[in-house]
């Protein structure tokens, strides 16, 4: 009994290695996209949004993730280099401003990574981050200080404030 459940797993795991197989040819196929489709994107994707999430502290793993929340409103590809200037509203604990920030965004393949290097943000103070996004999440690492830890989380798009009113 045992060797006919082993072979009809062999053979399910064969079917699921030929159902991979012939769906990868259409995803090699489809063009990659191009670095403007890509940077009009996520100006779009980065543009009235909310990111909503959580952020850890290290040495602190005893503690839940704490929550956290940043509200942007635009996102614009700068001309020069990898610049943007993103304007956010930030909560950071008893902190609540909206600022532009100018930063960095670098690309793996078609992945964007926001990256600060002690970017000193006037009302907060002195950030380093690297910050992944991916398909409506983000994740990534802070330092503000000699405290960091992770962050994550979901982008919605925003509500318009009209919508929100009623």
């Amino acid at each position: 009994m045992s060797r006919l459940i082993g072979i009809a797993a062999v053979a399910s795991l064969a079917l699921l290695v030929r159902f991979a197989a012939a769906q990868e040819p259409a995803k090699r196929d489809a063009p990659a996209p191009t670095r403007e489709e890509l940077i009009k994107k996520l100006e779009a994707d980065l543009t009235n949004v909310k990111l909503i999430g959580r952020f850890t502290v290290s040495g602190r793993e005893d503690r839940e993730p704490r929550a956290e929340e940043y509200t942007v409103t635009s996102a614009m590809k700068l001309p020069e280099g990898d610049v943007w200037l993103i304007k956010a509203r930030i909560k950071y604990g008893d902190k609540d401003a909206t600022v532009p920030i100018p930063l960095e965004i670098k690309w793996a393949g078609d992945t964007p990574v926001i990256t600060l290097t002690d970017l000193a943000i006037p009302g907060l103070g002195t950030f380093t981050s690297r910050v992944v996004i991916y398909d409506n999440r983000y994740a990534g690492t802070w330092q503000h200080g000699k405290v960091g830890g992770n962050l994550f989380g979901r982008i919605e798009k925003a509500q318009e404030e009209k919508a929100e009113a009623k």
